[in-house]
């Protein structure tokens, strides 16, 4: 495994014990909205301060892409971290939630890992190397029909001027598989993905510390990722499509016809 696997995991770890303490006195914490329907709490903040303490600790001379704390630092490694993915969620009290932390060097990521402290899965992938859930190695599934098929998604709840467009995609998507589910974490979707729970997942308007180590994640297990017309442009523009090899071309070809000018212009 990539020597820098075992640090992301303990910053991983260390994150997800600050959430779990907090999830017990939500009605506590100082909640502000970042935008609408973007919020953020004081533990997303903590939450980051202990990854980028543990991974700084280890490694001062990598850059950093987080969040909440944006980008600091100049080098060919940069850690990708979302602290808190499906912040509102917790904040509700429902627990599909995790943090996120990829390892890229240059264009290329190295290492992936997702925790779910609700349920103390971990999820980690290392380039080459194969991705697992608590050392049990993870293949995509084998639906080879989207009829079939268990599709994840995310509303664009940021991105309002796509959603026509999207719920255009999702009319479709939802007369063509078997079912669509939408739990509010797409980094935790991605590992879905990846374990072969779902078949497919696409959304509009995600982050690269949203996608980053679940990319790996699902490329690592057999899975096929790409933004909605099939490029590798999905860090950069935020949209993306992940599937087994045989549900992907399955999705790209229901989204085709949806993909406005305004989506292909955007970056």
């Amino acid at each position: 495994m990539h020597p820098a696997l075992n640090i992301a995991v303990k910053a991983a770890r260390k994150a997800g014990d600050i959430i779990n303490r907090s999830s017990d006195r939500l009605d506590l914490l100082t909640v502000r909205h970042k935008s609408l329907n973007d919020l953020v709490s004081e533990v997303d903040k903590t939450a980051e301060d202990a990854i980028i303490g543990v991974l700084k600790d280890s490694f001062p001379d990598h850059a950093i892409l987080a969040e909440e704390s944006g980008k600091s630092g100049n080098s060919d490694y940069v850690w990708i971290i979302d602290p808190l993915d499906g912040t509102t969620n917790f904040l509700h009290g429902l627990p599909i939630y995790c943090v996120s932390i990829a390892l890229m060097h240059k264009d290329s990521i190295q290492i992936g890992v997702i925790y779910d402290p609700t349920r103390n899965d971990l999820y980690v992938a290392s380039r080459g190397e194969g991705a697992f859930l608590n050392e049990r190695r993870l293949r995509v599934s084998r639906r080879d029909k989207l009829i079939d098929g268990l599709i994840g998604t995310g509303f664009p709840f940021r991105m309002f001027e796509h959603n026509v467009a999207y719920l255009s995609m999702l009319r479709d998507m939802m007369k063509s598989c078997a079912g669509v589910r939408r739990p509010g974490a797409a980094a935790l979707d991605l590992a879905s993905v990846a374990a072969g729970r779902l078949d497919g997942f696409w959304e509009i308007g995600l982050s690269p510390w949203d996608m980053a180590a679940g990319v790996l994640l699902v490329q690592e297990a057999g899975g096929l990722v790409g933004d909605l017309e099939g490029e590798n442009q999905y860090l950069e523009n935020g949209r993306i499509i992940a599937g087994n090899p045989k549900i992907f071309g399955q999705l790209l070809q229901t989204i085709k016809p949806y993909i406005t000018q305004e989506l292909k212009n955007e970056n």
